[in-house]
């Protein structure tokens, strides 16, 4: 909802360099700590215009640079700043097909904003705000126009997987004329969006309205197909079904810590935790019959954005605490500084410098308690972080009936181990080229997680831009690769 004529106006065609970022309303913590509503609530068109009115127009404006898509900030913010709302979301879409997504989800503070000239004296420019404002302004205002598209040119392009790399290469593509199929394990698009990011930072009716946009430029997305299973990326490319494949399928494989009792009733990945609550929609049980266990004293395990999102979920299923246990200190979580906040703001403790090394049950099976040691941290390992190292005699309990272990992920092996041709790393990732996308296979690109590991959605949009790319022009005048 519009509230602008609740705010004082500014004048927005002169920038304030000196004035701080406009702040964005959020429920208050104890409120949304219980529901799982959006937390911010959104710029009006006043504040967004305010905040768009900050950029300085740089000659060469560095936050494009930082964005792995290279969308055309100064030129978006540019309309906002002139009340041209609609217009900024579709400057955005030349090179962003999920804005909304971005603004919310994007690690902003790192990437396009962190590279912000005004930053340097001031703060920079709350671009991943104004960039939500848009594209909820266009979507609630019914103001969506589907572009022109080039002209078909016959070739036809399978994408594996609807997360944001391969929605993103399936977006660039159908508007250079391919006709684009998506295949998708899961019963819904969108990958983990859908299934990872919890409703109270992404709604899922974003999402399916993103995805829905593609839908309208032309892309078809075929569910429940577990290439490897299903299908093969061989017979995709048998035949002259399909002329390239692009595999964005993530890394979607839970990763344990080896530690005993992991097998315990109460004891989560944070992978399966979360798509229970999230695509399955456990938190809204019983009108959803999804089972999830309901702790009391929930422990999540780790300090990335993950164990952010399955901590904040857990308070909101209805636990009395919620504990993060970190075997680093508060200086080394890789969480956004965004989402540590927002957690502690909600009630959640965080245990630093601690490790579990034993899970105990009770004559039920199901957990009941951690056995942790305390931390001290020593050199830096090869992630350059320093190294957690056992404080000796240091055991301790803590009472938990939930666990939820956000340790990381792997990369998932039911497509890569049925793919002649493909070549890994020692980590069961896709060895593919940095730049292109290009994989040992002919015909085959790849992109996002499955590459990386696990990282960021930008990012993996970023490498289903550049594999779009790469594949256009390759198909346009293909020189190395014979179908095998």
């Amino acid at each position: 909802m519009d509230t602008s004529t609740q705010i004082p106006q500014t004048n927005p065609t002169k920038p304030n360099p000196r004035a701080g970022r406009t702040p964005m309303p959020e429920q208050p913590p104890k409120i949304r700590a219980r529901n799982f509503l959006e937390v911010p609530i959104g710029y009006s068109s006043a504040m967004a215009q305010t905040e768009a009115s900050r950029c300085l127009n740089c000659k060469k404006p560095a936050c494009v640079e930082g964005c792995p898509v290279n969308v055309n900030i100064p030129a978006f913010l540019t309309l906002l700043k002139q009340g041209e709302f609609a217009a900024a979301a579709r400057k955005i879409k030349e090179t962003n097909a999920l804005p909304a997504v971005c603004g919310r989800v994007c690690p902003q503070e790192t990437q396009c904003e962190s590279k912000c000239i005004l930053g340097k004296k001031f703060e920079s420019v709350a671009i991943g705000r104004c960039e939500r404002f848009a594209a909820d302004y266009e979507r609630e205002n019914h103001l969506t126009e589907i572009p022109e598209k080039e002209t078909p040119n016959g070739k036809r392009i399978a994408v594996v997987g609807a997360g944001p790399s391969g929605l993103t290469v399936a977006g660039d593509l159908v508007m250079r004329g391919y006709d684009v199929t998506v295949f998708e394990a899961f019963h819904k698009a969108g990958g983990v969006l859908m299934y990872g990011i919890p409703e109270f930072r992404l709604p899922k009716s974003i999402v399916e309205n993103e995805v829905n946009y593609l839908v309208k430029l032309g892309v078809k997305i075929e569910l429940n197909q577990v290439v490897g299973k299903t299908m093969t990326v061989d017979e995709l490319l048998s035949e002259d079904k399909f002329d390239a494949v692009y595999i964005g399928v993530g890394a979607g494989l839970p990763m344990f810590l080896g530690v005993e009792g992991e097998d315990l009733s109460g004891v989560y990945s944070a992978n399966e935790y979360l798509t229970r609550s999230n695509l399955m929609k456990a938190y809204n049980f019983p009108d959803n019959d999804t089972p999830i266990v309901r702790g009391k004293n929930v422990c999540v395990i780790g300090g990335g954005n993950v164990a952010m999102d399955a901590a904040r979920s857990a308070m909101r299923l209805g636990a009395d605490s919620v504990k993060v246990v970190y075997r680093r200190s508060r200086a080394e979580l890789p969480a956004r500084d965004e989402e540590i906040h927002h957690a502690e703001e909600e009630g959640i403790e965080f245990l630093f410098l601690t490790n579990p090394i034993k899970y105990i049950g009770d004559t039920k099976g199901r957990i009941n308690a951690i056995i942790c040691n305390k931390m001290e941290l020593g050199e830096p390992d090869a992630s350059g972080r320093r190294r957690p190292i056992k404080i000796p005699d240091s055991e301790f309990e803590i009472k938990s009936d939930c666990v939820i272990v956000a340790a990381g992920a792997l990369a998932n092996p039911i497509l890569t181990k049925n793919t002649s041709g493909l070549g890994l790393n020692k980590w069961g990732y896709i060895v593919a080229d940095e730049t292109t996308g290009k994989t040992t296979k002919p015909y085959v690109w790849a992109g996002g997680d499955i590459v990386t590991g696990a990282a960021t959605v930008i990012l993996a949009m970023g490498a289903g831009r550049a594999a779009a790319k790469n594949i256009h022009e390759f198909l346009q005048n293909p020189t190395t690769w014979e179908k095998s």
